[in-house]
C-alpha cells in the first residue's frame, strides 16, 4: 500500500530546473518582432506638468510610439475598492494626468525596437514642471495649512475608521498603571529578486499577457476592465516568479499599458522593471505611526488598549492598499484576553510611493503594536516579559478560539530555548559589562477568510493524475504540496501526480497567492478535486467490473473489487476503458472551496541578541520559533517559509527602511543605499511546532507564509530594547541601526559599569 505523503518532507519538484538555470521568467521570452517599453518617471515629488513634448523622442532611431496620459484616455482607470462607505477616491490612471505626486510616478510611455534604443530616446522627452509644496510626514500632511495632494478633497486624509469594543474609558479610569508609547513601523521596499515584468502579444487577434505576478486571474480582470474587453478575450500566463511578498498581488498601470500598446501596435511589447524603478515605483510596505496606551492593574492584568494609527497611503490608493491598516484594529489585542479595545485609524496621502500589502499585510504591524506594549508594561511593573504574557493569555474557558492553546506554544518555546538558562547567561554578561537582551513575541494571524478558489482534477490516458490549480506560486512549493494532497486523497504514489498552474485558459481560478490563503483555500480545492475524481474512477470501475461502487477499492494506482485484488485494472486501464465507452468526460472533475471563515495561525518567537556598546551593532546570537499552522503538509517547505519570513521580519527590525528627504526625493533608491541582510547577518533558526487543526477546511491546515514575519520584528526589537534597558533606554525607532543605537547609548549618560551592576 502506498504510504501517505501528507506530513512528509518530500523534496520540492520545482527545484531541479531552477537550480540548473532552466527557469522561465518573463525576460527569458524573446518573441520575434518584440518591441520594448520604458516609462518616463517624475523626478519631482509634487508638481504640475506644464509642458510634455514627445516630438523629438518620437523621431529617434527605433522608436515606434510615444504616449502621454492624453493618448491613453480611452483606458479606464484601475478599479479601487473604497475602504469606507462614501469615501471619495482619486482616479488611478496608467500615466499621470496634469500633476505628479511622487518621485517615480510614470508620466509618459515609449516603445522602441530595443530596450537600449528606448532608453536613449527617453532622454529626448522634454518635461517641464512647476514644483508644488511637498508633504512626506504624515502628521504634517494632516495640518490645516498642509499642501494638498488633491485640492478638490480639501484634505490629505484618505479615510478614517473608528473601532471600539468594550468599556474603554472605564478601564482607563480604574487602571493602576497606564503605559504610553509612540511606535514606528517604517516603510519597506519588498525587494523581490525579480522586479516586475510584462510581455503581451496577440494570438489570432486575442490578447495574451505573460507577467511576474501573484494573481493571474486578478490581472485578467483588471486588464479586461481597463481595455473594455470581455475577460474571455484576455489570456494571462504566469510561469516562474522571482518573489512577490505582496507587491505583485494586483495589476499595476504599467502592465495595463503594455497590454494596450500591443493591441495598438499589433506586435509583442515587453516591459522589464529596472531595480531603481522597483525601489521608487513598486508598492512600498508598512509605513505607520502608532500612538498606543495600555491600561493595566498592578498585577499585570491588561484592562484595555487604545491606539491612534496614522497609515501612510502614499500618493494614491492601489488595489488592496486600504485593507492593510484596517487589520491593526482587528488584531491589536493579539493573543491576550483584553476586554476593551479602541482604535482610530487615519489613512493619509503623502508625496511618496503608494503603499500596499507586504508580507503579513497588517498583521506584523498589529503584532508589533501589542508585543512592544506588553514588554513596556513588563518593564513598568518589573515583571518578566514571559510572566506578563502568561497572565494575560486567552484561556480555553474564555473563548472558543483555536488559539486558546496559547500557553502551550509559549511554554514549548521557553523549554526549547531554555529561557531560564538564557536569563542566567544575560545576568552574567551584564556583570561583565556586556549588553545582551532577550525578546519574546507571540502573535495570532487572521488569514484565508475570503474568496472561492477552483481546481480541476483529471485522470490522463496514460494513467497519471493532473491537478490544475488557480494559485500562482512564487516560491511556496505548490507543485510539491498540491501533489502531496492529491496523491494522498486519491491513493496513488506522489510521482504519479503533476500540477499545472499559471494559465487563465485552464479550468481553475484563484483570486491570488497572498494572505496565507493558499493551503487553506486552494489546497482545499485541490483536495476536494482529488476526492471527487476518486469517486468518479470508482464509478467507472464499478461499471467495468459490473460490481457495486461501494465494493470498489482504489489503492497504489490500481482498482479492484474488494476481496479480489488479483483481478484489477490500472488507472491507465480505467482511462482507456472510459475512452472506449465514450465516457472520457468522466475522467475530469471540477472542484471548488469557499472558506466558511478565516483561519488563525499563531506562534511564539524568541530572539537573543548582544549589542556592541562601542559601535551600536547588534548580533543575533539565537533565534527560536514555535508556530502553529495546523497539520503540516510538508515540514521542509514549512521550515523554508519560516526561515524566509523570519529573515524579513528581522530585517525590518535591524536593517531595512525607506528614507525620503524633505523634498520627497528617495534616498534609498537602489540596493547600495537600501540595506538588505545577507546570509552572514542571520543566525541559524531553531524552529518547532504545535498542531491545532482549524475546522474551516477539510484538512485542518492554516497558512504559514507570513507567521515568521509577524513574530520576528517585535521579538528582535524587544531583545534589543531589553539589552539597552540597564542604560534607561526603552524605545527606539526601527531600523535599529548601529548609528541609532550608538547615539542612544551616548545620550543616555549611563556608564556600562553602572548598567552591568
Amino acid at each position: 500500500m502506498t504510504p501517505p505523503v501528507f506530513g512528509a518532507s518530500v523534496r520540492r519538484v520545482e527545484d531541479p530546473h531552477l537550480i540548473r538555470g532552466a527557469g522561465h521568467y518573463v525576460d527569458d521570452i524573446q518573441p520575434s518582432g518584440c518591441l520594448h517599453a520604458v516609462f518616463l518617471r517624475s523626478h519631482l515629488a509634487h508638481a504640475t506638468i506644464t509642458r510634455l513634448d514627445l516630438d523629438a523622442a518620437a523621431q529617434a532611431p527605433g522608436v515606434i510610439a510615444v504616449w502621454s496620459a492624453a493618448d491613453l484616455e480611452d483606458l479606464k482607470p484601475l478599479e479601487i475598492e473604497a475602504p469606507v462607505d462614501d469615501t471619495p477616491l482619486p482616479e488611478r490612471r496608467v500615466l499621470a494626468v496634469g500633476r505628479v505626486r511622487y518621485v517615480g510616478e510614470a508620466v509618459a510611455m515609449l516603445v522602441a525596437e530595443s530596450r537600449e534604443l528606448a532608453n536613449d530616446a527617453l532622454e529626448l522627452i522634454e518635461l517641464e514642471m512647476d514644483p508644488l509644496a511637498v508633504v512626506i510626514d504624515m502628521e504634517r500632511a494632516l495640518a490645516e495649512d498642509a499642501a494638498l495632494l488633491y485640492p478638490k478633497f480639501g484634505t490629505n486624509l484618505a479615510f478614517r475608521k473608528e473601532s471600539k469594543h468594550g468599556q474603554v474609558k472605564r478601564a482607563f479610569d480604574r487602571a493602576a498603571v497606564i503605559v504610553k508609547e509612540r511606535l514606528i513601523n517604517q516603510r519597506l521596499i519588498p525587494s523581490a529578486l525579480e522586479p516586475r515584468g510584462a510581455l503581451a502579444w496577440l494570438d489570432n487577434g486575442r490578447l495574451t499577457i505573460e507577467l511576474s505576478s501573484q494573481s493571474a486571474y486578478g490581472v485578467r480582470e483588471a486588464v479586461a476592465a481597463s481595455l473594455k474587453l470581455a475577460e474571455a478575450d484576455v489570456r494571462v500566463i504566469v510561469e516562474d516568479v522571482g518573489g512577490g511578498f505582496g507587491s505583485k498581488g494586483a495589476c499595476v498601470g504599467e502592465e495595463i499599458a503594455v497590454a494596450a500598446a500591443t493591441r495598438r501596435l499589433g506586435r509583442p511589447v515587453k516591459w522589464i522593471e529596472e531595480r531603481s524603478e522597483n525601489c521608487a515605483a513598486t508598492w512600498h510596505g508598512r509605513g505607520q505611526v502608532q500612538e498606543v496606551e495600555l491600561a493595566a492593574q498592578r498585577d499585570g492584568t491588561v484592562l484595555a488598549v487604545r491606539s491612534r494609527v496614522l497609515a501612510d497611503m502614499g500618493a494614491h490608493l492601489e488595489p488592496y492598499s486600504a485593507f492593510v491598516p484596517t487589520v491593526v484594529a482587528e488584531l491589536q489585542t493579539g493573543c491576550y484576553r483584553i476586554p476593551a479595545s479602541q482604535s482610530t485609524l487615519l489613512a493619509v496621502y503623502t508625496n511618496a510611493t503608494p503603499t500596499g500589502p507586504y508580507r503579513g499585510a497588517g498583521r506584523p504591524e498589529a503584532a508589533f503594536l501589542i508585543e512592544r506594549m506588553m514588554d513596556r508594561l513588563a518593564v513598568e511593573l518589573d515583571l518578566d516579559p514571559v510572566e506578563i504574557r502568561q497572565r494575560n493569555f486567552i484561556r480555553r474557558s474564555d473563548f472558543p478560539y483555536t488559539n486558546a492553546a496559547g500557553t502551550t506554544y509559549l511554554e514549548r518555546l521557553i523549554e526549547l530555548a531554555d529561557y531560564p538558562g538564557l536569563r542566567r547567561a544575560q545576568t552574567a554578561a551584564r556583570q561583565e559589562g556586556r549588553l545582551q537582551g532577550i525578546g519574546i513575541s507571540t502573535y495570532v494571524e487572521e488569514a484565508a477568510g475570503f474568496a472561492e478558489d477552483r481546481a480541476t482534477a483529471r485522470l490522463e490516458l496514460e494513467g497519471t493524475i493532473t491537478i490544475v490549480t488557480g494559485s500562482t506560486p512564487h516560491g511556496q512549493g505548490h507543485q510539491t504540496t498540491w501533489a502531496q494532497l492529491a496523491a494522498d486523497a486519491f491513493g496513488v504514489p506522489f510521482e504519479q501526480v503533476r500540477v499545472l498552474y499559471g494559465d487563465t485558459d485552464q479550468p481553475a481560478y484563484a483570486i491570488g497567492t497572498f494572505g496565507s490563503r493558499s493551503a487553506a483555500i486552494s489546497g482545499a480545492a485541490v483536495h476536494e478535486g482529488a476526492v471527487r475524481l476518486k469517486r468518479k474512477v470508482r464509478a467507472l470501475a464499478a461499471a467495468a467490473f459490473e460490481a457495486a461502487t461501494g465494493d470498489i477499492v482504489v489503492t497504489d494506482g490500481r482498482v479492484h473489487v474488494r476481496g479480489a485484488p488479483a483481478r484489477f485494472m490500472t488507472l491507465k486501464d480505467i482511462a482507456e476503458w472510459a475512452r472506449g465507452m465514450g465516457r472520457t468526460d468522466e475522467l475530469a472533475v471540477k472542484a471548488s472551496f469557499d472558506p466558511p471563515d478565516a483561519v488563525f495561525p499563531f506562534g511564539a518567537h524568541l530572539a537573543y541578541v548582544e549589542v556592541d556598546p562601542e559601535t551600536g551593532s547588534v548580533k543575533v546570537l539565537r533565534y527560536v520559533a514555535v508556530d502553529d499552522c495546523g497539520p503540516v503538509i510538508n515540514p521542509m517547505i514549512v521550515d523554508g517559509q519560516l526561515h524566509g519570513a523570519i529573515a524579513q521580519g528581522l530585517a525590518q527590525a535591524l536593517y531595512e527602511g525607506v528614507v525620503y528627504d524633505q523634498d520627497g526625493q528617495l534616498l534609498t533608491g537602489n540596493l547600495m543605499t537600501y540595506l538588505l541582510p545577507t546570509a552572514a547577518d542571520l543566525p541559524s533558526f531553531e524552529t518547532d511546532r504545535t498542531e491545532t487543526a482549524t475546522p474551516h477546511n477539510p484538512m485542518g491546515v492554516k497558512g504559514i507564509g507570513e507567521g515568521g514575519t509577524t513574530g520576528a520584528t517585535p521579538a528582535v526589537a524587544n531583545a534589543v530594547m531589553d539589552a539597552l534597558r540597564p542604560l534607561g533606554i526603552h524605545n527606539l525607532e526601527m531600523p535599529l541601526t548601529p548609528s541609532r543605537i550608538w547615539e542612544a547609548i551616548r545620550s543616555s549618560g549611563q556608564s556600562l559599569g553602572r548598567a552591568g551592576s
